[in-house]
């Protein structure tokens, strides 16, 4: 596919959605491992009858990741399904559109207690938090997903005529919107999936306000939502009455970053919400590093760029992190 951005190559696909308008340039290493991992790998399962929007991939003997195609011209996201003894958890809720519910009960080896976590409040990550009763996130994320817990969040990806703008899908496959409860939890609360199987919450601000990670003590895997992406990690910017608008930050992320740097001995892994999985977690410290020359001297970044978000233009600077992107942020992220 050709657009404003270049070409775009294509990925062999049996999914129900199809690309039409690209908003960001083709990340060559993202693209290169999920076109072999879509083409080749073969763990890849798919359940057309009950959500042909999903491609379900075993990464580990009690772990499945759920990849679906961005609808809004952006990165394709993952979810993720662990199983624990007694308990399952579902990381991420992607778009809303499928029925993403019935999915992971395909996936489940029984009928079993499902706990639900939001990496972040973003289109890709939590518009299909409604097809279930209780979503967990981290506290300070609370106001970004009760702004969204409506029915009209899918409204953008439609033009005027009611077409789809970047990605082809049947708007009758949005499933309806419901309420649903929203439970803030603080920084190192656990969820038990039974036994000793614990998950842990970690604070890891910035791409949004109450940005979390979440760490799989059992796996070693660290799930880190959109903040240890190849291609770019960006410092969000929450709305002018977010009373935690402040960790919308380099500062924000530099300071919990550390943390959880001083926790690698817990962890061989990190799972993204985007693009290239099972990173080392040297990454880590690639933008810990990024994060302290940006603070180190505010004037200093590698590339200035313009890009239009909600119709308005902005200029972001963008710092190096090495071997993967850059740390793309405004000057009042800072």
């Amino acid at each position: 596919m050709k657009d404003s951005f270049g070409n775009h190559r294509e990925i062999e696909s049996q999914l129900k959605s199809k690309r039409i308008l690209y908003r960001s340039s083709e990340v060559p290493v993202r693209f290169a491992f999920e076109k072999e991992l879509r083409e080749h790998n073969k763990t890849k399962r798919m359940f057309p009858e009950i959500n042909p929007y999903c491609e379900v991939y075993q990464f580990r003997d009690n772990m499945y990741g759920i990849f679906s195609e961005s609808m809004d011209g952006m990165g394709d996201p993952w979810s993720y399904v662990i199983i624990g003894p007694e308990k399952a958890m579902l990381i991420d809720t992607g778009f809303g559109v499928g029925d993403l519910k019935g999915l992971v009960e395909a996936i489940l080896p029984r009928k079993m207690e499902l706990i639900v976590v939001n990496t972040h409040s973003h289109f890709d990550h939590a518009y299909g938090n409604c097809q279930f009763d209780k979503v967990y996130a981290h506290e300070a994320e609370v106001p970004a997903l009760l702004s969204k817990r409506n029915p009209h969040i899918w409204d953008y990806l439609f033009d005027e005529e009611g077409n789809c703008i970047w990605t082809e899908f049947d708007r009758a496959d949005i499933v309806p919107f419901k309420e649903y409860e929203i439970i803030g939890c603080p920084d190192g609360h656990i969820f038990n999936l039974g036994g000793d199987y614990e998950i842990e919450l970690m604070f890891y601000p910035g791409h949004t306000c109450g940005h979390a990670a979440y760490l799989d003590k059992k796996n070693r895997i660290l799930f880190a939502g959109d903040q240890c992406i190849y291609g770019s990690l960006s410092i969000g910017g929450g709305a002018p009455d977010d009373p935690y608008r402040k960790n919308a930050s380099i500062t924000a992320l530099y300071k919990e970053l550390c943390k959880i740097v001083s926790r690698m001995d817990e962890f061989d892994s990190v799972f993204p919400g985007h693009g290239v999985l099972d990173v080392s977690p040297e990454m880590l410290l690639n933008i810990k590093d990024a994060c302290e020359r940006v603070l180190k001297d505010p004037t200093k970044c590698d590339k200035v760029t313009e890009r239009e978000m909600h119709g308005k233009k902005m200029v972001r600077y963008n710092t190096m992190v090495f071997l993967s992107g850059y740390l793309s942020y405004g000057p009042d992220q800072i």
